[in-house]
């Protein structure tokens, strides 16, 4: 492989000089072209399979400290806008911190945006490189896992090799880090918009019968949407939150959102306030991150995964009724059915690989899934499971009356 550092100029030959690498921790590197941001992002690298919605993919919370690499090969055609961003503050850089495209970033052809791919991932500090080799990107990540990786852009051409390998090579694992205080915020707030609908766009909730809890570990937009649509009120908390407080609002449910990093390091703080809302009684629903720590939270264990699942076209099977949905999904850890407690079941497994997918506990009101059933982006399979949270409130409700 020819360094980044020789100029093809000086050897004859005509192609252009590369002004990006993609530096591994075991010392490979693939070269490109720079897009987004100049600069060095560092992460885990992983794989996406989503053919559309890459502006919500990059926006996810729980890819932060990751390099998302596209498998679909043209990515940017419809440009980006401001209502796709996932990130609560829609200002904020939480997301991936590096892309890796296949094809150049061409312009965009959607009604709908308002600014290019690459000068909003410039806006937001996302550092990419193009013309990459994803196909063989993804089975290395396949076959091997997810490898460390920095991702470095400079218009000049100028790499030191050397030292982007040494950084690569240090870099830690995902294993064992909490990276939860680097994507939510320290102060609560009501969330009152429903999801966006042709061709009016987002509006906002109407009366409310519920009042829901919804702990931030990195929540997206939509999943508060999502509550919202379906009459509840709503209150973000922020992942520090005491049980006390959380108590204190008299929820008639609490959610618990998706979110970056280790479960097991976050739950040191999160899962103490998990077991006191079960331990209240308070119909409780997961998601992703919330999923994890419910099972770590009732003794439960939780395990990294070689590859993750990261797309929008998972098949899950519903055990109950033999559905299978189409979803999508973005997790590197997944729980261990084999440590499930006897009070809990297993209500959803993955087609891929067989691996746990969903819970609901049999002695209290309490379920969650490993996939993203707010389909941002993604299919609308699973959104029956927030009326179903809902049903689970009013069921609660209605047997604390009775």
């Amino acid at each position: 492989m020819t360094s980044a550092q020789e100029n093809p100029a000086s050897t004859g030959w005509s192609e252009p000089r590369a002004t990006a690498v993609l530096v591994l921790a075991d010392g490979t590197v693939l070269e490109g072209f720079g897009a987004g941001a100049v600069g060095t992002a560092r992460g885990e690298v992983c794989f996406n399979t989503a053919m559309t919605g890459y502006q919500e993919i990059l926006t996810d919370p729980s890819y932060n400290g990751q390099i998302l690499t596209f498998t679909f090969p043209h990515i940017g055609n419809v440009g980006t806008n401001e209502d796709d961003t996932e990130t609560v503050n829609a200002a904020a850089s939480t997301g991936a911190c590096g892309v890796v495209l296949h094809a150049a970033i061409t312009e965009p052809s959607s009604w709908r945006h308002t600014r290019h791919l690459d000068a909003w991932l410039k806006a937001r500090g996302i550092v990419g490189i193009t013309g990459v080799d994803t196909r063989a990107l993804t089975a290395l990540i396949r076959d091997g896992g997810m490898p460390n990786a920095i991702v470095a852009h400079a218009p000049d051409g100028v790499f030191d090799l050397a030292a982007l390998k040494a950084e690569a090579a240090a870099l830690p694992s995902m294993d064992g880090l909490d990276l939860v205080p680097q994507v939510t915020g320290s102060q609560r707030y009501e969330w009152t918009q429903t999801p966006w609908v042709w061709p009016t766009g987002y509006a906002e909730r109407g009366a409310a019968r519920h009042r829901v809890v919804a702990i931030d570990y990195g929540v997206k937009r939509n999943i508060l949407r999502l509550l919202a649509r379906t009459g509840c009120e709503v209150t973000v908390m922020p992942p520090t939150a005491s049980a006390k407080d959380i108590l204190a609002l008299n929820p008639d449910g609490v959610f618990l959102s998706n979110g970056p990093g280790d479960p097991a390091a976050t739950g040191a703080y999160a899962v103490p306030v998990i077991r006191s809302v079960l331990d209240a009684g308070i119909p409780t629903f997961g998601i992703c991150l919330g999923h994890q720590m419910l099972a770590l939270a009732i003794g439960a264990r939780t395990m990294k995964m070689k590859q993750g699942h990261h797309g929008a076209n998972h098949p899950v099977k519903e055990h109950a009724t033999s559905k299978v949905e189409i979803v999508s999904m973005n997790h590197g850890f997944a729980v261990d059915p084999s440590t499930l407690p006897a009070n809990a079941r297993e209500t959803h497994v993955s087609l891929f690989d067989g691996s746990n997918c969903g819970i609901a506990l049999t002695d209290l009101p309490a379920f969650s899934v490993q996939h993203h059933p707010e389909a941002s982006p993604g299919p609308q399979d699973s959104h029956y499971l927030f009326d179903r949270f809902v049903a689970m409130i009013e069921e609660h409700k209605a047997a604390k009356a009775a």
